[in-house]
């Protein structure tokens, strides 16, 4: 089995920033087989394809130039390393004002500049903004969302919530993760 482009893991994510315009040309074989192929190596991927592998990374290439492709992503299980483990990670539900002539986007873009930040999503539903954070401490997660985030002008409103323990990460199972088709005991 060959190897996956610019060093990554076997299993990655795709990162995608914006659509492909032209609905009407077929899409790239290589983006549908990372859009739907999960952990698939370059050599998988030409396989499957019907390519060679070079073509797989000329069009990996592409992608990268295009910016839809934006890198490899190792999916980690943090809980077996002692310092990485003391990292607390939130999950933020932001309420906004949408700004005119900017709406949400400003928002956006202004909340996910800040380092303690992971990732930012703008929802449907009770609240506008997601926000995923990372920090050394409660303490540091706190301090950023108190003295940063909702300072911001604009923000009505954060509900935090944080991060106890992770069962499943970007599809993988932690922890041995052998689901048990087994029912649960329940007590009267």
């Amino acid at each position: 089995m060959s190897g996956n482009v610019y060093g990554g893991p076997a299993n990655f994510v795709l990162v995608k920033r914006r659509p492909i315009p032209d609905n009407r040309r077929p899409m790239n074989p290589v983006l549908k087989l990372l859009i739907d192929g999960g952990s698939l190596t370059t050599g998988q991927m030409a396989q499957v394809a019907g390519l060679t592998e070079a073509e797989v990374n000329q069009h990996l290439e592409q992608l990268k130039q295009d910016r839809i492709f934006l890198g490899w992503r190792p999916v980690l299980d943090l809980s077996r390393e002692a310092a990485a483990a003391m990292a607390v990670r939130a999950v933020i539900e932001v309420k906004v004002t949408p700004e005119r002539g900017g709406g949400f986007n400003r928002f956006a873009e202004r909340i996910a500049r800040f380092d303690e930040v992971e990732s930012c999503y703008l929802m449907s539903g009770s609240y506008d903004l997601l926000v995923f954070v990372r920090g050394g401490s409660l303490q540091k997660v706190a301090a950023f969302v108190s003295e940063k985030l909702s300072t911001i002008e604009g923000v009505l409103s954060t509900s935090t919530h944080f991060m106890l323990r992770c069962y499943k990460e970007q599809g993988f199972l932690l922890e041995g993760g052998e689901v048990s088709s087994a029912r649960l005991t329940v007590a009267p």
